[in-house]
């Protein structure tokens, strides 16, 4: 039984994760913004206002910090961009200097981040071997992974989960696509053939638990099905999954004049991500196929 802080206990991976813990027996704690009464124990931190104890903080086996703003959600103005860079990249900082000041810092900690550090890369295999790529996304990823540094430096284990496309129909992208597959007017984006790393939300669970109980996994890890399928190919099992078709074509210059930058590296980047840290670590997928992952996303068998 390990002893673990957990932050973005609301966020719709969190809410799963924690009733994985609860079921493996750890004591778990989350990290929170809010003084309101909590359903589980709780250490309150607002780091920029100094609004923490130190000591709260103390004897923890694992920290896992999954918080942080929704990078789809936001317009990528420089007002959008810089409170991203805050959010992301600045709180993990402050965490990452919080604990190096600790008796007894964490043996491990395990943070948050995006597949998007790859850039565009074509067909290109992406390991966590593989160089960052170029691009807003891949430079706040790269600052984002670098913030936590100063623990690393003190000994701490540390593991960048990095996330393709999480399925599920709670939260995430799934949820926000569904009304238009649901209309029939489920789109294929420009060519579709850009690649995309997906993963089951049960399996990005399962991959946070796989990780804290395996030390030799460190750095980067790759949280993807071994999977990936083109968009064109996503949209059409998605359409299928609710008895639709595929028909709309997006094309690529519209969606560039209307989001810029965020069309160009969130809809056309094309990824091909493996997941080789934890395939050879012996993680086995729950859901490793698309067309699995989407049942069960969607709750259909």
């Amino acid at each position: 039984m390990a002893k673990i802080l957990l932050s973005g206990s609301h966020g719709f991976v969190g809410k799963r994760l924690i009733s994985c813990l609860e079921t493996r027996g750890d004591q778990l704690v989350c990290l929170v913004r809010s003084k309101e009464k909590q359903s589980f124990p709780s250490v309150y931190w607002d780091p920029l206002r100094g609004n923490f104890s130190k000591d709260a903080f103390e004897g923890f086996d694992t920290i896992i910090h999954l918080a942080g703003e929704n990078i789809a959600s936001r317009r990528w103005n420089k007002k959008g961009k810089n409170a991203l860079f805050l959010s992301r990249c600045r709180d993990t900082w402050l965490l990452s200097q919080l604990l190096t000041r600790l008796c007894s810092p964490p043996k491990t900690l395990i943070t948050a981040s995006a597949v998007g550090i790859y850039g565009n890369r074509g067909e290109e295999i992406l390991t966590e071997e593989s160089v960052p790529g170029s691009g807003f996304l891949a430079d706040l990823c790269i600052h984002w992974e670098s913030a936590t540094h100063a623990i690393e430096q003190r000994g701490t284990r540390v593991v960048h989960t990095r996330f393709g496309l999480v399925l599920d129909k709670e939260g995430g992208m799934l949820p926000k696509l569904l009304p238009s597959f649901i209309l029939g007017l489920g789109a294929v984006l420009g060519s579709g053939d850009q690649i995309m790393p997906w993963v089951a939300l049960d399996d990005v669970v399962g991959a946070i638990c796989h990780i804290i109980d395996n030390e030799q996994i460190s750095g980067p890890v790759n949280v993807v099905s071994p999977y990936p399928v083109t968009q064109k190919e996503f949209a059409k099992a998605l359409a299928a999954k609710l008895h639709r078709r595929a028909l709309v074509k997006a094309p690529k210059c519209i969606l560039k004049l209307l989001l810029g930058q965020k069309a160009e590296e969130l809809l056309f980047s094309s990824q091909n991500v493996q997941p080789s840290k934890l395939q050879k670590s012996g993680y086995t997928f729950l859901y490793p196929h698309l067309d699995e992952a989407l049942n069960r996303a969607l709750h259909l068998r």
